[in-house]
């Protein structure tokens, strides 16, 4: 269980674990949002079908809630929310500058959806 936790925080292959499932790190805009068509370390086939991650948008949305959730309640804790302005601005400036990452896991727990890991592939 941990082992997969940290396999989907460094957007790794679901199957193997070890390949990385996107094209180059999410914080390179150039490739923002680019996935490998096969694993480098498995060879798994990551796009089952066309638009397969389209599914991860909601996942997505959900990771942000949850952040966005977190960070109030940050914030509330350490009796630094002082005005909604000022926690509505940190709140999105947090965000905008984790979007690219909570893309790219949010594709990463998508795919761990329909691929299992196989202890055979693990290198």
């Amino acid at each position: 269980m941990f082992s997969n936790l940290i396999s989907i925080l460094k957007l790794k292959c679901p199957r193997c674990r070890n390949g990385n499932l996107l094209v180059k790190h999410p914080y390179r805009l150039n490739y923002f949002n680019k996935v490998n068509d096969n694993c480098p370390n498995c060879r798994l086939h990551f796009k089952i079908e066309p638009s397969f991650f389209y599914g991860s948008m909601y996942i997505s949305y959900g990771l942000g809630v949850g952040i966005s959730i977190a960070i109030y309640l940050i914030l509330f804790l350490l009796g630094i929310a002082d005005g909604m302005l000022q926690i509505f601005v940190i709140i999105t400036l947090n965000l905008l500058v984790l979007m690219p990452y909570i893309n790219a896991l949010s594709k990463v727990i998508w795919a761990s959806f329909f691929f299992k890991f196989d202890p055979k592939f693990k290198i």
